[in-house]
C-alpha cells in the first residue's frame, strides 16, 4: 500500500486498520476481556486458510478458542440458537465474530443472547424493544470482517431471518457494538469475484441511501460522500486486480463509512432487496446492486439537487443525469444483473413482496413515501429493466 499508513480509529468503536493488523487480534481479545472466544463464521468461510491461519494464531497466542461455523448466507435464527448452545457449553466468555455479513451479524446476535432469557424475536429493533435485554447477559465481541461489504463490524444490530415468515428482522442493542474491530485489508483478498462486486455495491448501497434520507445529519452526510467515491473509485480495481491491497484498504474503509452513515437512515433499495433476499435466498448485495438504479429514478423529484451536488465531488457533471449514468455505468462494468429476471427472481411473489417492502424497517428513510403502489412499480421496473 503505497500511500496507506496504519491507523487507529475510534468512531464508532476502536479500530485497528491496515495490513497486516490480525496479528493483534490475541491483544485485543484482552483488551475486550475475553479469554475463551467463539469464533463465529460461516460455512464457506470456515475451512478457508484466511480462517484457519486466524485460529492458529489464537492457539499459538494460548487461547482455548472454539469455532461455530452453521451460518447461512442469509442467517436465520435456528443459526443463533444453535450458536448460543455451542457458546454456552463451550464456557466462551466472548464470541469473535468473523466474516462477511452472515458471520458478523450472526457473531454479535450470539454474543447478545448469551444471557438473556427471552426470545430473541423480543428485541427486533422496534421502539425502545432493545431496553428488554438484561445488558450483564451480553457477552463482547471482537469483529474481524473479511469482506468489504455490510460493515456490520461497526454495528449494534445483526439482521436476522425468521423462517417461519420467511421475514428478515434486526436485533438491535447499543451493546452490540464490538470492542474492538481488526479491519486487515489483506483479509479480503481471497474474496470470489462475485462476493467482491456484491459486498462493495453493498457498501455502496449504505452510503447512498444514508445520503439520500431525509432528516439533518450532516456527519453522516460527509461520511457517506466520501464513502461512494471510496466505491466509485476502487472498486473496479480490486475486481480487476484482486491482489490490490490499497484499494481494498479503501474498500474495508468504505464498509465500515456505509454503516456508520446509515444511522441516518436507509430507503427503498434495502426495504425491497430485504424481501427478495428472504424469499428468493438472493446475496444481498447484488440485490441492492439490481434494484439501485430504479429506486434513484423513482426518488429523482426529492433527491435531484443532493445528487447533482454528490455528482460534482466525484467529478462528474453536476446533474442527477451523471450520477445515474455512472451508477449504470458502474453495473455493467461489473456485470451485475441489469435485471430481477436475469438475478432468477420471477413476478409470482410480486404482491407479497410489495407487502413486506413497505413495513420492512428501512422503507421510512426513502425520500420519497414508499407506498405500496411505488414498490410494486420498482419492482416492475427492475423486472423489465426500465430505468
Amino acid at each position: 500500500m503505497t500511500d496507506m499508513t496504519k491507523a487507529n480509529w475510534n468512531y464508532p468503536t476502536a479500530i485497528k486498520f491496515g495490513p497486516g493488523r490480525i496479528a493483534e487480534l490475541p491483544d485485543a481479545l484482552k483488551t475486550a476481556g475475553i479469554s475463551r472466544p467463539l469464533l463465529v463464521t460461516d460455512a464457506g468461510l470456515v475451512n478457508l486458510p484466511v480462517t484457519q491461519n486466524t485460529i492458529a494464531l489464537l492457539k499459538a497466542a494460548g487461547f482455548a478458542v472454539g469455532v461455530f461455523a452453521d451460518v447461512k448466507p442469509n442467517p436465520i435464527s435456528a443459526n443463533v440458537e444453535a450458536g448460543i448452545k455451542v457458546l454456552r457449553e463451550g464456557g466462551h466468555d466472548g464470541v469473535i465474530a468473523f466474516g462477511g455479513g452472515s458471520g458478523l451479524d450472526v457473531g454479535k446476535v450470539i454474543a447478545f443472547m448469551a444471557g438473556q432469557t427471552r426470545p430473541m424475536w423480543d428485541f427486533e429493533d422496534i421502539g425502545d424493544w432493545w431496553t428488554r435485554a438484561d445488558p450483564k447477559g451480553i457477552f463482547p465481541i471482537v469483529a474481524v470482517p473479511t469482506t468489504a461489504g455490510t460493515g456490520s463490524e461497526v454495528g449494534r444490530a445483526g439482521v436476522i431471518t425468521d423462517e417461519t415468515t420467511h421475514t428478515k428482522k434486526v436485533i438491535f442493542h447499543p451493546l452490540m457494538m464490538p470492542k474492538v474491530v481488526i479491519a486487515d485489508p489483506e483479509l479480503t483478498v481471497g474474496m470470489p469475484a462475485m462476493i467482491t462486486i456484491g459486498t462493495g455495491m453493498d457498501a455502496l448501497a449504505h452510503c447512498l441511501e444514508a445520503y439520500c434520507a431525509p432528516g439533518y445529519h450532516p456527519l453522516a452526510d460527509g461520511i457517506a460522500v466520501e464513502g461512494i467515491r471510496l466505491v466509485m473509485e476502487n472498486l473496479p480495481k480490486v475486481v480487476a486486480n484482486p491482489g490490490d491491497v490499497e484499494a481494498r484498504g479503501h474498500m474495508m474503509s468504505a464498509a465500515a463509512m456505509g454503516a456508520t452513515a446509515f444511522q441516518k437512515g436507509l430507503g427503498a433499495i434495502h426495504a425491497l432487496s430485504h424481501p427478495v433476499g428472504a424469499l428468493y435466498d438472493t446475496h444481498h448485495g447484488m440485490t441492492n446492486a439490481v434494484f439501485m438504479p430504479y429506486v434513484l429514478a423513482v426518488n429523482k423529484s426529492a433527491i435531484e439537487a443532493r445528487i447533482a451536488r454528490l455528482s460534482a465531488y466525484l467529478g462528474l457533471a453536476p446533474t442527477f443525469e451523471a450520477f445515474q449514468h455512472a451508477v449504470i455505468g458502474l453495473r455493467l462494468r461489473l456485470n451485475v444483473p441489469h435485471t430481477l429476471a436475469e438475478f432468477k427472481v420471477d413476478a409470482s411473489k410480486r404482491e407479497l413482496i410489495g407487502d413486506m417492502a413497505i413495513v420492512d424497517p428501512t422503507a421510512g428513510g426513502n425520500p420519497v413515501k414508499l407506498t405500496r403502489a411505488l414498490a410494486l412499480e420498482i419492482f416492475d421496473r427492475a423486472m423489465e429493466g426500465r430505468v
